[in-house]
């Protein structure tokens, strides 16, 4: 029965990802239409990732060990263990931010249209377009967006590993712009929806969001020091979970 309702849920999931852009199609395509209406995309973007999230049966859970201040910039991180990480922060957060993702995304149909257009797309396997990626976060950190990256770098194939190594773009850009650091902790996604097809069920989704590491005080230098403590206190909560 297991190996049956799987992947119903798995094509149920996809279903979800492209029903509710295509209800809200018409608001979307006027959401993108100028740059500084991203505010209203990302009020859309919310309301659609709380679809998928409840109709998925996934009920988040959150304990909040700091507030974010409304109209600042933050350095959203967290750990990254499925696919639903994007909806789960999109829900968990009211700042808008823009994502920085992979461009392989671009090709999901439905989704990948809106996804290429709003989010800064990174082809991991390109140095130059690593470096292209700082000038576009630059930009809408300069609008006064907030910025979201997964510093693993991707999902990690090995599902026994708790936390891969960070890596230091997201750091280097809180460090350059003054932006603080608002690292938070998903601890169930990865049993919601992993990335094995086989795999997946509806369930809680446990959220910390974590005290600010400010940067106000540092230099280009320190962007190591930041990366390690940030994973720290991440990793400090994935081994002794406080929700």
């Amino acid at each position: 029965m297991r190996y049956i309702l799987t992947p119903l849920y798995r094509i149920w999931f996809y279903i979800l990802l492209a029903l509710p852009i295509v209800l809200m199609f018409p608001l979307l395509i006027l959401s993108i239409a100028k740059e500084n209406w991203y505010p209203f995309f990302f009020k859309l973007a919310r309301i659609w990732a709380t679809i998928i999230l409840f109709g998925m049966g996934c009920i988040p859970i959150i304990k909040r060990e700091t507030t974010y201040k409304k109209g600042k910039s933050y350095m959203f991180v967290s750990n990254h263990t499925s696919m639903t990480d994007i909806m789960l922060m999109l829900y968990v957060t009211k700042n808008p931010f823009v994502f920085v993702g992979k461009k392989e995304l671009s090709k999901i149909p439905v989704f990948g249209f809106f996804y290429k257009r709003t989010c800064i797309l990174v082809d991991r396997k390109s140095p130059k377009s690593r470096q292209e990626v700082f000038a576009r976060a630059q930009r809408k950190l300069k609008q006064g967006y907030g910025v979201c990256i997964f510093p693993e770098g991707g999902i990690p194939h090995d599902e026994s590993l708790i936390l891969d190594q960070f890596k230091d773009g997201a750091f280097r850009l809180a460090i350059d712009h003054k932006i603080p650091i608002a690292p938070m902790v998903f601890h169930d996604n990865k049993k919601r929806f992993p990335e094995r097809f086989f795999g997946g069920t509806p369930g809680k989704m446990r959220v910390k969001t974590l005290a600010i590491i400010p940067t106000v005080a540092l230099k280009p230098e320190d962007k190591r020091a930041l990366r390690d403590q940030t994973r720290e206190v991440i990793l400090e909560e994935l081994m002794k979970p406080s929700v």
